[in-house]
C-alpha cells in the first residue's frame, strides 16, 4: 500500500548538540490526541520467556545486527491522525525495503488503534509494530504490566542505521529513551518531538494591532478587544479533549510556583492538585468561560471541528502541540492569508519564579513492538530504519514536526510558520523546558479522570474548588489502587 503526499519545504534549523539536549525533557507520551483506553488484553508471566524463545530470527551479522528473518513479513499499524500515515508509506517503508527487498511490509492505517487491535492482543496475535496514538490509544502501561510489550534494549544497543560505529541510543536526544522506560526497561520509542503552547491566529492579531500577551492581565485585555470585534478569543478541543487545556493550566502554574508542583502531581502526593498556584491557574481558565471568551458551543464539539473553526478564523487562541499545523493543514489552506504562530503561556503574576519563555516540550508519539508478535525483530528493524537520518528528516519535512533523532533538523528548511515559531520558542526557553509524567504513567488518571473534571471547569459546571476536589479524587483512586504499579521521580 503506497500513496503520495506533497511535502512542505521548511527553513533551516540549528543543530547544535547543546540545543538538542535542551529538547530532551522526560515526560508524557503525547501525540495528536492523547486519550487512552484500558487494554482488555491478558497475558505475560512465564509465557513471555517461551514467546521470546520462539521468535523467528535470522543470522546475526554486521549487516543484520538484530537478526531479522528475511523470510518473514512485517505487519505494521500506523495511527492515521494528525501526522497521517504518508510518512510511513512514502518515507520509512521505502528506506526499509531498500535494505530488505525480500521482506514484505503489510501496512495498516487506523484511527481507532484499540478498536482495531485489542482483540488481537487478547488472542496473542498482535502485529509486529504499533503506532499507539490518538483517542483510541491503548493503555501502554497496562500492556507492559501484562507482559505484552517487547523489551527494546536490543534495538537501542544495536548499531545505528547510518553509522555502525554509533549505537542507536547515542543518536537520540537525551531523555527520549527514558520516557518510554518502565522499571529500568525501555519499551516504547517516542519518535516525534513536540513543543506545546498557545497557538494563535497571527494574521488577525497583526491586522488588528493586538499585542501578544505576556501576562494574564494582558491576555484578558486582548480577549476583551477580540470579543468586541465579534470574534471568539479562545477555542479548545471540545467535548472530545478538554484535557488540552490542562497543558496551559499546568504550565502557567509551574511558571508561578516552580517545577516542584509537577513532581508532586506525578508522585501522587495528597493535596498536589490543590496547590495555590494550580488553583490560580485553574481560576484563570474558568474565568475565560465566565466572561464568554470561549467559542460558543465549543463544549459540545468534536476536537477537529473546534480546531477547524479556529483555523478558519472564528477564534484567535488555541492550546495544542506542534502537530496542529499539520493536523489542520486542509483548513489552513482554505485561507491563503492565514498564518499561525505559537506563544508561551502568559505569566499569572509578576513574581513568578520561572520566566515567561518557559515552555513544555517532550518527545512523544509512541511506537512499540508487541511481545507476542510473529516477527518482533522485524518490528525493531523497522524502528531502526525510522531512526535513520533520512527517515527523521523526511518525517519533519512531510508532517512539520521535529523528531527525537539528534541532528536530524540539519539542512531541513522550515517554511511552515507555526513550526518555525515553535523553534524560536525553544531557542528562547533555553533550559527552561518543563514536562510531566502522570499522563503516561497512569493513563486513566488523565482520561477520563482529569479530562472530565477540566471539561466541567471550562463549561462552568464546576468551580475551582470542585475541580480540585475531583482531581484529588482521581489521584487518590490511582494512589490507593494496589493493582497499579507506581512510578516516582
Amino acid at each position: 500500500m503506497t500513496h503520495r503526499t506533497t511535502r512542505t519545504p521548511q527553513s533551516a534549523l540549528s543543530t547544535r548538540r547543546r540545543f538538542l539536549q535542551q529538547l530532551a525533557i522526560g515526560g508524557a507520551v503525547v501525540g495528536p490526541g492523547s486519550a487512552f483506553l484500558a487494554s482488555c488484553a491478558t497475558g505475560g508471566g512465564d509465557d513471555d520467556d517461551d514467546a521470546a524463545a520462539e521468535e523467528p530470527q535470522g543470522e546475526v551479522s554486521e549487516d543484520n545486527p538484530l537478526g531479522v528473518p528475511t523470510d518473514q513479513p512485517v505487519e505494521i499499524y500506523i495511527f492515521d491522525g494528525g501526522f497521517g500515515d504518508g510518512y510511513a508509506t512514502d518515507i520509512h517503508q521505502p528506506i526499509f525495503s531498500e535494505r530488505w527487498p525480500d521482506i514484505e511490509i503489510n501496512h495498516h492505517a487506523a484511527v481507532d488503534i484499540a478498536g482495531e487491535l485489542q482483540a488481537r492482543f487478547a488472542a496473542n496475535e498482535p502485529p509486529d509494530f504499533v503506532n499507539n496514538s490518538g483517542d483510541g490509544q491503548m493503555d501502554t502501561s497496562q500492556l507492559i504490566s501484562d507482559g505484552l510489550v517487547h523489551d527494546l534494549t536490543e534495538l537501542f544497543d544495536a548499531p545505528s542505521w547510518d553509522d555502525p560505529s554509533v549505537p542507536v541510543r547515542d543518536t537520540l536526544v537525551p531523555g527520549a529513551i527514558e520516557m518510554g522506560t518502565r522499571d529500568g526497561t525501555p519499551y516504547v520509542l517516542n519518535y516525534a518531538f513536540t513543543v506545546f503552547g498557545i497557538w494563535y491566529n497571527k494574521t488577525l492579531m497583526d491586522e488588528n494591532g493586538w499585542p501578544v500577551p505576556t501576562t494574564w492581565a494582558e491576555m484578558l485585555d486582548v480577549c476583551a478587544d477580540i470579543a468586541d470585534h465579534g470574534i471568539a478569543p479562545w477555542v479548545y478541543q471540545g467535548v472530545t479533549a478538554p484535557r488540552y487545556m490542562n497543558w496551559p493550566l499546568l504550565t502557567m502554574a509551574t511558571k508561578l510556583a516552580g517545577p516542584e508542583i509537577l513532581v508532586a502531581i506525578d508522585n501522587l502526593e495528597e493535596g498536589a492538585w490543590g496547590h495555590e498556584a494550580i488553583r490560580e491557574s485553574a481560576h484563570a481558565l474558568w474565568d475565560l468561560g465566565q466572561k464568554g471568551y470561549y467559542l460558543e458551543g465549543v463544549e459540545g464539539m468534536e476536537f477537529r471541528d473546534a480546531q477547524g473553526l479556529w483555523a478558519r478564523g472564528e477564534a484567535v487562541f488555541c492550546p495544542s502541540g506542534s502537530w496542529i499545523e499539520n493536523e489542520e493543514a486542509d483548513a489552513i489552506a482554505e485561507d491563503e492569508t492565514f498564518e499561525l504562530a505559537m506563544m508561551p503561556e502568559p505569566l499569572l503574576s509578576d513574581d513568578a519564579v520561572m520566566p515567561l519563555e518557559t515552555i513544555r516540550a517532550t518527545a512523544g508519539e509512541p511506537y512499540f513492538v508487541p511481545a507476542q508478535a510473529n516477527n518482533p525483530r522485524g518490528g525493531m528493524e523497522y524502528m531502526r530504519a525510522m531512526l535513520s537520518m533520512e527517515g527523521a528528516r523526511g518525517f519533519t519535512e512531510m508532517v512539520t514536526s521535529f523528531t527525537s533523532v539528534l541532528g536530524s533538523s540539519e539542512g531541513v528548511e522550515i517554511a511552515a510558520p507555526g513550526l518555525s515559531s515553535a523553534q524560536a520558542a525553544l531557542n528562547a526557553a533555553g533550559e527552561n523546558v518543563i514536562n510531566w509524567f502522570y499522563t503516561s504513567w497512569y493513563p486513566t488518571m488523565e482520561n477520563p479522570g482529569i479530562d472530565q473534571a477540566t471539561g466541567a471547569l471550562l463549561r462552568g459546571a464546576a468551580d475551582v474548588d470542585e475541580w480540585v476536589e475531583r482531581c484529588e479524587d482521581v489521584a487518590r483512586e490511582i494512589r490507593e489502587d494496589d493493582s497499579i504499579t507506581k512510578q516516582s521521580r
